[in-house]
């Protein structure tokens, strides 16, 4: 007698095959960015290790070495280390920004699986070897530079292929709330990252960047075997990118219309859209010179967070490392909420404008009775993590594939790739400069770094003014419309 089908299978059958290829889809891309900020991550947590107070620990066992500073680790034992950390994150960040214009271009040309898994193993190769600086007792600064370059370059494969992907099978309608959520990889990754950190940054810290390097290879490997770039290679439909409104009216589409959409049917291919051209595209530009603010705010914290909270606290460096994921907790809230009110009002640079206003008065207030007890640094942390990266996150996903998918393109898909790396990639920039004038400005107080990160985010909220004013103006001139058809039984 022949068993029943297994009731996982059944489920399975049960799902229309379009849902179980988005739905694989989504996991992946998930999976593949969440190991890209785990194994971004390790070094904020790592830095409080790197210097210690060594008075607190004891006497000096070697007594050619300076009392405090003894058992921190050369060359970051130096009066001068917050520079140093600086540096460090600016060789990441500066070749992140700089790769992430070239990246989107290579990304339009290569296959996407490819480029992905590809850089997913570079990307776990070198967080490894800087975990490897520990065991082979390396304290040359340039070694780890280097190493934070090429990671650098190699990370920046990540973002361009999985908004890609993901801007391929969903369309505009749900855009911000599944983007929204699925853009929580963010912050899933960071909280990952900090507690794989955490876990052994106090013993042997080269295994804080060793087992996320492992992670996010591993990763990549399950990619190339199960991803797929286009609904159109597996026979299902692809999604509508442009409003109703936008296109034919269903009931005078034809059967010859019918048939020229038809996913089995290859479409003609077109030419991958300039750099220039992309530029031209209505709301990039202004939206890259938001985010250059945002993810200055954004990464300041990702960081520099855990050693503030060292520094003002006076929370040990796993403690720290641990509080600091309530920021990223209110990043992945923030990141939905947003999505959500930008796709039920249809603005999405009001939804960002909106948070980024809110967000400069609660930084001021974090800084200043954000510490007076472990209750408010909690509430603080997760409220401004959801303003500070709710607009950064839509920014990045929703936003990014609108603009990919733009009806001025006329079906061009072959530019969400490129628009999502000038995006991004002038975002970058901004992530650069942020841990950058955090570490020059710090020595002379948190204040100063926590005025300069008020003023970043006043600074974007002013970039998107005229966006705004063209999405209230729509707003208006529908209800008018509204208003003067009702009588007629027309909506807007």
């Amino acid at each position: 007698m022949r068993a029943a089908l297994a009731p996982g299978v059944r489920l399975l059958r049960a799902v229309p095959r379009d849902s179980r290829y988005r739905g694989l889809t989504l996991v992946l891309t998930f999976l593949s960015y969440t190991s890209y900020h785990l194994s971004r991550k390790p070094i904020s947590i790592v830095k409080s290790q790197l210097h210690l107070n060594c008075s607190a620990l004891g006497t000096n066992p070697h007594n050619d070495s300076n009392s405090t500073t003894w058992c921190s680790w050369a060359p970051f034992d130096q009066d001068n280390y917050k520079e140093l950390f600086g540096a460090l994150d600016n060789a990441f960040l500066v070749a992140y920004a700089i790769g992430m214009f070239i990246s989107g271009i290579f990304g339009e040309r290569l296959p996407l699986r490819y480029y992905l898994s590809g850089g997913m193993l570079l990307s776990g190769i070198f967080t490894a070897l800087f975990g490897f600086g520990y065991f082979l007792n390396i304290h040359v600064l340039w070694y780890y530079i280097i190493v934070q370059v090429c990671n650098g370059l190699a990370q920046t494969t990540g973002w361009p292929s999985v908004v890609a992907c993901v801007g391929n099978w969903f369309g505009k309608g749900k855009r911000g709330l599944i983007m929204g959520i699925w853009n929580s990889h963010t912050s899933v990754g960071n909280i990952l990252g900090s507690l794989i950190a955490g876990a052994w940054v106090s013993s042997e810290w080269g295994l804080s960047f060793i087992v996320p390097g492992i992670i996010i290879a591993a990763v990549g490997i399950v990619c190339f075997f199960f991803l797929v770039e286009h609904p159109e290679d597996v026979g299902c439909n692809p999604p509508l990118q442009h409003d109703a409104s936008d296109e034919k009216d269903p009931e005078g589409v034809t059967s010859e219309d019918r048939s020229s959409t038809d996913p089995k049917e290859p479409a003609e291919e077109l030419e991958a859209i300039s750099f220039l051209g992309a530029l031209r595209i209505p709301g990039v530009v202004e939206f890259s010179l938001c985010l250059l603010f945002a993810k200055l705010v954004s990464y300041t914290f990702l960081y520099w967070l855990p050693l503030y909270i060292v520094n003002v606290a006076h929370f040990g460096a796993k403690e720290a490392g641990d509080l600091s994921t309530l920021f990223d907790v209110g990043g992945i809230l923030g990141g939905i909420f947003a999505g959500l009110i930008s796709d039920y009002t249809g603005g999405r640079a009001t939804t960002c404008c909106v948070m980024l206003v809110v967000a400069a008065p609660m930084l001021f207030l974090y800084n200043h009775v954000g510490q007076n007890g472990i209750g408010t640094s909690i509430a603080m942390l997760i409220v401004c993590g959801a303003l500070v990266n709710g607009p950064y996150a839509l920014i990045t996903t929703a936003v990014s594939a609108d603009l990919g998918t733009h009806e001025s393109l006329k079906g061009n898909a072959r530019a969400l790739s490129t628009v999502t790396a000038i995006i991004d990639g002038t975002g970058s920039v901004g992530a650069a400069l942020g841990p950058l004038l955090a570490g020059l400005i710090s020595p002379t107080g948190w204040n100063n770094v926590f005025y300069m990160l008020i003023a970043a985010d006043v600074l974007a909220c002013l970039l998107l003014a005229r966006v705004v004013v063209k999405e209230v103006r729509a707003w208006y001139g529908c209800m008018a419309r509204k208003r003067g058809y009702v009588q007629r039984g027309v909506g807007c």
